[in-house]
């Protein structure tokens, strides 16, 4: 479907305008506080309990954020935002707005990992760490014996499905094994897959400001890991074993340069034999659960996790 009327009408000034070039115009910078200004006012649902904490990790205390619904349901998620591996944080929308509204959804119990980010010298496998040792102390000391899963958002969901890598291999050690995987827009592979026809077309009308250039995603993969080959099979896991993995759910943005990654993800996990299925977000960018569910197609994604959460 079109791209997001109410959004391409905000995008409609910026049109053509680069990264390079919404950095150095405060004109560009205001019309894009207008874009990405919420339609209405978000806060965190009643009966949800919010607690920071910080948990130890080989590389230091990490912090977590847990949320408790009033009525819990025995399931228990780690959930880690995006941000290219380098940017975000527990307070953005993608970690806050994501795990608050998905512990009052579904009755599970949430934590959001605040894991260490590719910059000042962190690299790989660092961030993985982080979000494995939050998942021990989830399944071991918060909730143990629960019904307990992974999940993420963009680089955020390829560090859950790399510690869901860790996990499997640590069962038959005594370690706790995923039981679900949600994976929002997954970046899962380097390089990117290639856009077919249609999406490519689609893709050209968006401001390159939105999108993921060949050079972008080389950058990232650069920035996590510290170089473009010999990549650890972990880093960008659509290149790891990918069965004996849980039952996976995955949400795509329609329009999205990384979309051609979690699709390829799907077809690699039905191969492996991995029960996945796919929600669509129709008409939205790439990050569309960096906004709250006043757009109905955030709503929706979040719907269709957290039934995936409540499901038994």
């Amino acid at each position: 479907m079109p791209f997001h009327p109410d959004l391409a009408k905000k995008l409609e000034p910026l049109r053509g305008l680069t990264r390079e070039g919404l950095a150095a115009d405060p004109e560009a910078q205001r019309l894009f506080a207008e874009f990405v200004r919420e339609p209405a006012p978000w806060s965190v649902p009643a009966g949800v309990t919010v607690e920071d904490l910080a948990v130890e990790g080989p590389h230091g205390p990490v912090p977590v954020r847990t949320y408790r619904a009033g009525a819990t349901s025995g399931t228990a998620l780690l959930w880690a935002h995006g941000g290219g591996f380098a940017h975000g944080d527990l307070d953005t929308a993608e970690a806050h707005v994501v795990a608050a509204e998905l512990a009052a959804r579904s009755g599970a119990f949430v934590v959001s990992a605040g894991y260490r980010l590719a910059q000042d010298g962190v690299r790989h496998p660092v961030p993985i760490d982080d979000v494995d040792a939050a998942w021990r102390w989830l399944t071991e000391r918060a909730a143990p014996g629960a019904r307990a899963g992974l999940g993420g958002a963009s680089a955020g969901a390829a560090l859950a499905l790399a510690t869901a890598l860790r996990a499997r291999d640590r069962a038959g050690q005594g370690g706790r094994a995923a039981d679900l995987l949600l994976l929002a827009y997954p970046f899962a592979h380097y390089p990117n897959p290639a856009l077919g026809d249609e999406l490519a077309a689609e893709m050209r009308e968006l401001p390159p400001f939105m999108r993921f250039h060949p050079a972008d995603i080389e950058g990232m993969v650069r920035t996590y890991v510290g170089r473009i080959s010999d990549l650890p099979p972990d880093a960008l896991p659509g290149a790891a074993r990918l069965d004996g993995l849980p039952p996976t759910h995955i949400v795509l943005s329609e329009y999205d340069d990384l979309r051609a990654s979690g699709e390829l993800l799907e077809r690699q996990m039905r191969e492996a034999g991995v029960p996945v299925s796919t929600y669509l977000a129709r008409g939205m960018p790439h990050g569309h659960l960096n906004r709250t569910p006043a757009f109905e197609e955030v709503d929706a994604s979040l719907a269709y996790f957290a039934a995936a959460l409540a499901a038994d």
